[in-house]
């Protein structure tokens, strides 16, 4: 299995600026896809920003130019650094990873964090 563990959450101003990091550790043999997605209360999870495994990086419209993704495959690490936040982007943001594990038989899945929550205060 994989597991994700994110950190970097927390209450920011807007315009203010937070770095969010997720780590993927387990029987890992091989991750896709990895990235971020966020739920706002009463809305849909949506995808923030994915990067494919070299670093070909797709955003949604609203986060364009204030955020950006990275990733380091070798620690098997993805990072959201998030500028000029507004109060729109406040959401639980959640780690995500299109990965296959070592476990013998395994299938390529889709693997979540336990979500971190962003609140932009306005």
């Amino acid at each position: 299995q994989v597991q994700l563990v994110e950190s970097g959450g927390g209450l920011v101003q807007s315009g203010g600026s937070l770095r969010l990091s997720c780590a993927a550790s387990g029987s890992i043999f091989r991750i896709y896809g990895m990235g971020w997605y966020r739920q706002a209360p009463g809305k849909q999870r949506e995808s923030v920003a994915i990067v494919d495994s070299v670093g070909r990086a797709n955003y949604v419209d609203s986060v364009k130019g204030r955020f950006t993704i990275s990733r380091d495959n070798a620690k098997n690490t993805v990072s959201l650094q998030m500028n000029n936040l507004e109060s729109e982007d406040t959401a639980v943001y959640y780690c995500y990873a299109n990965a296959i594990s070592l476990t013998p038989g395994s299938r390529q899945l889709n693997y979540w964090g336990q979500g971190t929550q962003v609140t932009v205060s306005s």
